[in-house]
């Protein structure tokens, strides 16, 4: 290269780092980078990517015949909880710029990304109506798409987002006609994109629906009853239990379907995934103790025992009793190892106390259809780790190692795949357009979280992924979009994508564990040819 060509890519690369990154950033990431011990720990085949969802992503919400969800219409209806007042009409666009979103994916060199269907984009009106064959056409153009740059696509049949039609026909999960409406879809989506995809997720945090839907009330179907929440309708007492055993069934009605007819032939996996806060008893007391796994019966375990042994958790009946429902004999034989893999999303832990035997301060967990435990951040006025901008959200990365550790000790060590992991932050209006770009915060956590969770794999832990939430800033649910976890930015006049800090961290993360794979491979070549 000659000196002038020299001359140029240093400036150029001078130039690039004082608009992306400052020095002392780049110093950080470098450091962050090389502090990172535990890459050989993911295994060569190991899934990394981004996870999205639908509603959040797509936009274009009554294009070429996708039919209202309950997300559409609850964002729409005035005095809503959405902070900003916004919706998702337009979201981040990926429904039109999906391709360039595939993009920045290959760019960053993942192997998979997480995307759930829009139920009401392939059934309108769900079984009552025509199956939406731009819908059909939309995902397998997207499918297609990853598979060409090398990206495995990963799917969750429901976000959360359900066909509006569903909750005015029958009020959707309180019903047991929702069962037969997700087997159907389903069915649909094991046809139509089976051949190519290997990884399906029935439903995404049930626990969180649940809870949100039906008990505080804060997300449609809006239902609840005091003290829970403050709701035209609802009974928070019985109705999570009523529609979180409909969506047990459904999953298994689902899993039925694809085992029975699709997965011998497509050779593909599925499972659930459930939102799993790490939770740490407070003390050392036993009752402490006791209610710290009562706080994962009554929130991880209530769906996954039933799942995988066919009953629900002994500490939850030991509460409640004939209040919760019965699975008949034949649902207990389909119930009986109901998944091929458990899907994690994790982002944080909490402190938990009894409420059993000790006075707590009211909230939907200290009741007894709660289970009597209160959670915390603090203990003794200290924080569990370090604050965010998020009053739910504190950095502990034990929590990931310790989250892991304990499906892996108590459901057999079956598969599991950290669906979600992210750091969320804040608009800020005085901030300047590169502020947002510089999210160190974000990238010294995954850092830890990623290698807290090489620590569990390396004891023992069958984890076969890791996807980061996410790829964009996007809609994020009552918060509206004042809540970012994207390693991208996105410009929502021009919806711009723009690369942030965490972007090029992750991508010289990926970087850096193919380089150890390919040596470790090459390593056993050597040492193979040695032999021989």
């Amino acid at each position: 290269m000659d000196v002038c060509s020299k001359l140029k890519l240093y400036i150029g690369v001078f130039l690039l780092q004082i608009f992306f990154l400052s020095p002392s950033i780049s110093r950080e990431l470098l450091n962050l980078r090389q502090s990172f011990h535990n890459l050989s720990e993911f295994p060569a085949n190991f899934l990394f990517g981004t996870a999205s969802s639908a509603y959040q992503y797509e936009g274009a919400y009554l294009s070429d015949g996708k039919g209202l969800n309950n997300w559409d219409v609850y964002s729409h209806k005035p005095g809503n909880k959405i902070i900003d007042g916004s919706n998702a009409d337009i979201a981040a666009d990926h429904y039109h710029r999906y391709q360039e979103d595939i993009d920045l994916m290959h760019s960053l060199g993942v192997n998979s990304y997480r995307f759930s269907i829009s139920w009401a984009r392939i059934l309108p009106k769900g079984r009552f109506g025509k199956i939406n064959e731009a819908g059909i056409e939309f995902y397998n153009n997207l499918i297609d798409a990853l598979l060409v740059k090398g990206i495995q696509p990963f799917i969750t049949l429901t976000h959360i987002d359900i066909p509006q039609e569903l909750e005015d026909r029958y009020g959707s999960w309180l019903s047991p006609q929702s069962q037969e409406d997700f087997a159907y879809f389903a069915d649909i989506c094991f046809k139509s994109f089976g051949d190519r995809v290997k990884y399906w997720v029935t439903f995404n945090e049930p626990d969180y629906q649940v809870n949100f839907g039906y008990r505080i009330g804060t997300f449609p179907p809006l239902r609840c009853s005091r003290p829970y929440g403050n709701c035209t309708y609802g009974d928070s007492e019985v109705e999570p239990f009523i529609a979180a055993h409909n969506i047990i069934l459904a999953h298994i009605a689902a899993v039925h379907i694809y085992r029975t007819k699709y997965q011998e032939s497509q050779g593909g996996s599925i499972g659930i995934v459930l939102h799993c806060d790490w939770y740490e008893p407070i003390s050392n007391s036993i009752a402490d103790k006791l209610a710290a796994e009562r706080a994962h019966a009554f929130t991880i375990n209530w769906f996954l025992e039933p799942i995988i042994f066919g009953r629900y958790p002994p500490e939850m009946q030991n509460i409640l009793g004939s209040a919760l429902p019965e699975f008949s004999t034949t649902e207990k034989l389909k119930l009986n190892k109901g998944l091929d893999f458990i899907g994690i999303n994790h982002y944080t832990g909490y402190y938990v106390q009894d409420c059993m035997f000790s006075a707590c301060e009211s909230g939907p967990e200290t009741s007894k259809t709660g289970g009597f435990w209160a959670q915390s951040s603090q203990k003794n006025g200290i924080p569990i780790g370090q604050p965010t901008e998020l009053v739910w959200q504190n950095v502990y990365p034990p929590g990931m190692e310790k989250i892991v550790t304990y499906l892996k000790e108590k459901y057999h060590n079956i598969p599991m795949i950290v669906t979600e992991n992210g750091y969320g932050d804040t608009n800020k209006a005085d901030s300047t357009a590169e502020e947002p770009l510089q999210d160190v915060k974000r990238v010294e956590y995954m850092a830890a979280y990623l290698d807290a969770l090489a620590t569990a794999i390396r004891k023992g832990a069958n984890v076969k992924g890791y996807f980061a939430w996410s790829l964009l800033d996007n809609f994020e649910w009552n918060n509206g979009f004042t809540v970012k976890f994207g390693l991208h930015h996105v410009d929502h006049k021009t919806l711009t994508r723009i690369p942030k800090s965490s972007a090029t961290w992750y991508k010289n993360f990926l970087a850096e564990h193919s380089k150890v794979k390919d040596h470790q491979q090459a390593e056993y070549a050597q040492t193979s040819r040695s032999y021989y």
